[in-house]
């Protein structure tokens, strides 16, 4: 019977390392996530935006190359970080639950 305590208060120090690393990778997440959703869509906003003043103002419309690869890197990245932001959010009032 003592045997069994001690196996469940090592089962409780892992379980507690383990909750102590899954809050700061977390935090590490939640810090990083402004750079993760906007550096991306400036990027390509930024490409599209060249992409229109040099060729489609300019009439020389040889290089498309900049407008799909901004299409692709910002429609990529919206659809990719808006679930993100959102499980991100309820992980926050989850944890707030607590």
């Amino acid at each position: 019977m003592v045997k069994k305590n001690i196996d469940n208060d090592k089962s409780l120090e892992y379980l507690e390392k383990e909750r102590f690393y899954d809050e700061k990778i977390v935090r590490t997440e939640l810090l990083a996530a402004p750079l993760l959703v906007f550096i991306p869509l400036i990027i390509g906003f930024l490409l599209v935006y060249d992409w229109y003043v040099r060729d489609f103002l300019e009439n020389s419309l040889n290089l498309f190359g900049e407008l799909i690869l901004g299409f692709i890197i910002s429609i990529g990245n919206i659809l990719f970080d808006i679930p993100f932001i959102k499980s991100l959010k309820k992980f926050k009032k989850e944890q707030k639950n607590f």
